[in-house]
């Protein structure tokens, strides 16, 4: 199939996805083979639809494509099996064991058996390794974690799980687009042509009436289409008349283009207003602003069916008759003038600095203390300061109070994941309670009872998966908690006993915000969806009363004024542009659309709104602010820079107070006059009080906070039993205790790239990808070869900004060539050169390179690029490369048939063939200390040769996973630690520290099966740490001395948006050769990056904690997806 009918596909599938044609959307899925939709698979694995599950596999992949489809249907008919048994539908049992489990006896016979021996059994929990398993609906959603990572390391599944970005209603834009030129050629076009059919091409009939304009003619683009030509293809009927004005021609457009660069909502109102409530939400009206659109109302069998958005076109390509829609107020200045100068009540001067220790997710300010500050991050730390004071009363790390009250889910979800972040942070409306959402299932409820005393209160297993919002409403006269999840619900939970008292279901997305409100003593919520869907429920479990859809149509929150008449949301799409508008309640339709985003945001965009009167957005490193009342920018502010892209931001209660999210985990307080007087009388107050008072009081507080951890932190470990036979795949998690027991050590992420110093370096010649990849040994320069066989060099310029001209990444290098313009390029394979093995090695001077892509070996000089000599015609071609440290002009040369050759520059001579190896020779690394040479193979072989005599002396193969081959191929890369004594073994799935002489394994990483391979890792230059590359574009800093995970640099720290869901990831690592925080990776995209941290940290991470008292050396191994890490004992 053709590509440009592949992406027919796709508008065909986002056209009956928008029309709700729900089955056939995923029946064209699984016939074309083009996108899998998780979502949907999640839900009918939920839903035990096992027929269809295993359908809708099976336009993806069969049971014996690979390992991984193999375990994804392993699981599921396992999943199956089990279910039949906790049945007691012993038939059903043995029916699924000879249908379905019956093909894997051959793959693991001993498994089957243990399978088959289920059935002897009155409760298959008799089982030891099935002991912890729990109620059906706990074991799907366990069973689904690892399903959603084995598809997504499966590489049949590669580029099919991320849906294109499309524009809203593309195929209907094209029809526009081509009805539109249809039209022009009419030798008599009407201004309001009636279009009945898409079957024929349109055609006016004779002429009756006034004609339209001619068409301007351009020599490029041909006529353009005439004004007055018919309204967009809507959702209410095809091409109704329209009362909103038609568009300038395209230079129009372009001076001054459209103010609502988003698709216009859907019909339905989100009147709350008024008497008679319960009514407005059922009956919509039609906004006034189109009143030629026929909208059917809520009883019609249309609308309940298919709900969905007008229609309109946000896409501007030849600019008439795609027409925007236009809403009152719009463009116009209501009661204030625009103003360029922010007014003296906006808080607006940095009066103080907070460093809270990780990234703050979420502010809250006290309703009645003012100048207290509640702050949730990102490692889930929950913060309180007194801002007057700059003094931070409480610091609680994360965790869970009663993990035997908590599901199997969330059980689960722990030992994948232990690091959890804070989504949210809220005061109640009196300010005695705070409630704290986490991004793993649970909701934590603290009492407040001045200065640091801070108490338990309630925890609730809330939702499935991350609780993305919670709020404070009183129903009833009676304080209860909002929360909203991934599990596509909302919830109301008593907040005295934390009670369930509703659920409100009806979402298609996880529900990403929630809103209270009430009106004329009638009590609602509304809820935004990650698929932009805007619904709004009362407190009746009687579902929805409307829905339409949100700006954005992504995420998307929603506030109202202080004074609770007047109603705004604030999104950001997947595409990263963002709005602030405002609602009429009563038409439920847009009232105004505030303008001055930066034209792609860089995070979802935060707003909050204060005094009435102003609203206030994080946007492109600043805070920007708007009267409510004019959609003109009012003022930006930056906050004296360090600003992050997208802030997180929150007034006090008057609105004399800005906290603003910064840079290196910082938090700026922002005031205004009377701000700046709080802030003094509290900072005043706060000096007059005694100091050994309060140094007792938090050192009492200090030492309680370390009894209550040290009494309460949660140890899982081994919960789920013996899993080495993947019964039940759910791995052990150790809970570490640093020594100091009021700080729990937490891994370090990078996610942002404020958060690390990267630069990719400048490309004047663009390659396919690196395959090798090596700092020069004087520090100044980067040498790159690509899989073209072409050598790239980047060299540091000594200059004031670098006295030393060493990398870094703070100063972009040139790329250099000789004067004479030749590049270095490799004698390439003949046959296939992209299946050649590129190697190179450097002089220990940096004087001369040695290199080879396949073909013959080439001898360069560093300085001039010339080739100074070549040797070694294939076959047998090299594969590795390796200079002997004692002498320049012996070099050890592995080659694809398994042997290594000793060559001797000088006199042209093959020394000595070394054989002990089955494939291809992958890794050489000389000790100078022991004498000896270590090889590695395709075959997964170490050998340790002498380098006097070049006999071998022990060879051992590498432990690979249970169910891997020895004989599969892959690369295993060996490195020599500092003390030339121990050496590091890279493998795609594992790393491993091995003692020479005895060639033991001391510590080993394993890759978990569902997760991303390695591709590469290096020791930094003092051995300290290692620097691993994933398949998954992760990069991951490990503590060598117990191969302990310290710091996890993600994708989006260092690859632009549009490559985020690309494959572009890292194939190889160098480290720095002097500094040791100092690395760079090659890219699959031709690309290379350098990497620093921040120079406030000048470290990667804190180092891990010992490893518990382990006696047997065991490493813990974390997950590297885009998860953060489980902990499991290895050997």
């Amino acid at each position: 199939m053709s590509s440009l009918s592949r992406e027919l596909v796709f508008l065909i599938l986002q056209f009956l996805d928008e029309e709700k044609f729900k089955e056939t959307v995923h029946k064209l899925e699984q016939e074309s083979g083009f996108f899998f939709n998780m979502k949907y698979f999640e839900d009918e694995v939920h839903n035990g639809n096992w027929d269809e599950v295993e359908k809708y596999l099976s336009g993806f992949t069969k049971v014996d494509d690979n390992r991984y489809s193999m375990k994804i249907f392993f699981e599921i008919r396992k999943q199956k099996y089990l279910e039949a048994l906790d049945k007691h539908d012993r038939p059903k049992a043995v029916e699924i064991l000879v249908k379905d489990l019956k093909v894997f006896s051959t793959f693991n016979e001993e498994l089957f058996k243990e399978i088959t021996q289920l059935l002897t059994l009155e409760n298959f929990r008799e089982n030891e390794q099935l002991s912890k398993y729990g109620d059906t609906e706990s074991a799907r959603s366990i069973m689904l974690v690892e399903l959603k990572k084995l598809i997504e390391a499966n590489p049949l599944f590669r580029d099919k799980l991320q849906f294109p970005t499309l524009r809203n209603s593309r195929l209907r834009t094209l029809i526009n687009q081509s009805l539109n030129w249809q039209h022009q050629l009419c030798k008599n076009p009407r201004p309001n042509p009636d279009i009945k059919t898409l079957f024929v091409d349109h055609s006016c009939g004779p002429p009756n009436g006034a004609r339209a304009p001619s068409p301007v003619s351009n020599p490029l683009l041909g006529g353009l289409p005439k004004a007055g030509g018919f309204p967009p293809l809507g959702a209410h009927g095809p091409f109704q008349p329209t009362a909103s004005p038609v568009p300038a021609p395209l230079a129009g457009w372009m001076s001054s283009p459209s103010s609502v660069p988003h698709p216009a909502v859907s019909a339905g109102p989100i009147s709350l207003g008024g008497p008679s409530i319960p009514a407005a939400l059922k009956h919509p009206r039609t906004p006034p602003t189109n009143p030629a659109l026929d909208y059917p109302s809520a009883e019609s069998e249309h609308v309940s069916k298919r709900t969905r958005p007008m229609g309109i076109s946000d896409e501007v390509s030849l600019g008439v008759n795609m027409l925007p829609m236009s809403f009152p107020g719009q463009g116009q200045t209501h009661g204030h003038s625009p103003a360029f100068k922010a007014p003296d009540d906006l808080p607006k001067t940095v009066a103080r600095t907070l460093t809270q220790g990780s990234s703050p997710m979420s502010m809250d300010f006290h309703p009645i203390k003012q100048t207290l500050l509640l702050v949730g991050t990102n490692v889930g730390d929950i913060g309180l300061w007194e801002v007057g004071s700059r003094e931070r009363l409480v610091q609680k790390t994360f965790k869970v109070w009663d993990i035997s009250k908590c599901s199997m889910p969330l059980q689960a979800a722990l030992v994948k994941e232990p690091v959890v972040s804070v989504n949210r942070v809220i005061w109640s409306p009196d300010g005695s309670l705070f409630g704290v959402a986490y991004s793993r299932h649970i909701v934590q409820l603290y009492s407040y009872h001045g200065g640091e005393d801070m108490r338990q209160h309630l925890e609730i297993d809330a939702h499935v998966g991350g609780v993305n919002d919670i709020s404070f409403s009183t129903p009833n006269k009676q304080l209860c908690v909002i929360t909203c999840g991934d599990d596509k619900t909302i919830k109301v939970w008593d907040a005295a006993t934390g009670v369930k008292r509703h659920i409100f279901e009806g979402h298609e997305a996880p529900v990403y915000s929630v809103c209270p409100h009430y009106k004329e003593n009638i009590q609602f919520i509304f809820s935004t969806a990650l698929d932009g869907k805007i619904k709004a429920w009362l407190y009746d479990n009687m579902g929805s009363r409307v829905d339409y859809d949100a700006p954005g149509r992504w995420c998307t929150t929603m506030a109202y004024s202080a004074d609770g008449t007047r109603l705004f949301s604030c999104g950001t799409s997947k595409d990263g542009e963002s709005y602030i508008v405002e609602w009429n309640e009563s038409e439920g339709a847009v009232k105004r659309t505030y303008q001055g985003f930066h034209k792609r945001s860089l995070g979802v965009v935060q707003f909050d709104t204060t005094k009435n009167r102003y609203l206030a957005a994080g946007d492109d490193f600043s805070i920007k602010f708007w009267d409510m009342d004019n959609v003109q920018l009012l003022t930006a502010i930056d906050g004296d820079g360090g600003l992050q892209a997208s802030p997180r931001i929150r007034f006090n209660k008057e609105g004399s107070l800005l906290a603003v999210s910064g840079n290196e985990n910082v938090i700026k307080v922002m005031a205004n006059a009377d701000g700046l007087r709080l802030l003094h009388t509290v900072e005043n107050v706060s000096s007059e009080s005694s100091k050994p008072v309060i140094n007792s009081l938090a050192a009492a507080a200090a030492t309680s906070a370390a009894a209550e951890r040290s009494a309460n932190v949660v140890s899982i470990q081994g919960m789920n039993g013996d899993t080495t036979r993947n019964m039940v795949d759910v791995k052990p998690v150790i809970t570490e205790e640093s020594n100091d027991k009021s700080k729990i050590w937490k891994l370090t992420e990078v996610s942002e790239p404020s958060q690390c110093r990267s630069l990719r370096l400048p490309e004047n010649l663009r390659v396919a990808k690196i395959s090798r990849l090596i700092f020069t040994n004087s520090g100044n320069a980067i040498l790159a070869l690509a899989s073209n066989a072409i050598h790239l060099l980047w060299k540091w310029q000594r200059n004031e900004r670098n006295a030393t001209g060493k990398a870094t990444a703070s100063l972009p290098p040139q790329q250099w060539q000789p004067a004479s313009g030749i590049l270095m390029t490799n004698d390439a394979a003949e046959n296939n050169p992209e299946e050649a093995v590129p190697c190179f090695a450097l002089s220990k001077n940096d004087s001369y390179v040695m290199s080879a892509s396949g073909g013959k070996i080439s001898l360069f000089n560093m300085m001039t690029f010339k080739t100074m000599a070549t040797f070694m015609p294939p076959p047998p071609a090299a594969t590795f490369l390796a200079f002997h440290p004692q002498d320049n002009n012996i070099i050890a040369i592995g080659m694809d048939d398994s042997t290594i050759q000793i060559y001797n520059v000088r006199v042209d001579e093959v020394k000595s063939k070394l054989k002990g190896h089955s494939k291809r020779i992958t890794g050489l690394a000389f000790s100078n200390v022991l004498n000896v040479l270590v090889s590695s193979g395709a075959d997964a072989q170490l050998c340790v040769w002498n380098t006097d005599g070049w006999e071998k002396q022990r060879s051992k193969a590498l432990p690979l996973p249970q169910g891997r081959p020895n004989t599969a191929p892959s690369d295993t890369r060996v490195q020599f630690h500092q003390d030339q004594a121990h050496f590091l073994v890279v493998h795609e799935t594992q790393l491993a520290i091995y003692e020479t002489t005895k060639l033991e394994c001391m510590k080993q990483w394993p890759v978990r099966e569902s997760s991303a391979p390695i591709t590469h890792a290096t020791f930094s230059c003092d051995s300290q740490l290692i620097y691993a590359s994933f398949m998954d574009a992760t990069i991951c800093v490990f503590s060598s001395a117990n191969l302990r995970l310290r710091c996890r640099v993600n994708p989006s720290a260092y690859l632009p948006a549009s490559l985020s869901n690309s494959n572009v990831h890292p194939l190889v690592i160098a480290a720095h050769p002097q500094e040791p925080n100092m690395f760079a990776v090659g890219l699959s995209d031709g690309g290379v990056h350098i990497f620093e941290p921040v120079e406030s940290e000048g470290k990667w991470g804190v180092a891990p904690p010992a490893e518990n008292g382990s006696a047997n050396g065991a490493v813990a191994t974390p997950s590297v997806g885009a998860s953060a890490s489980d902990q499991q004992p290895q050997r």
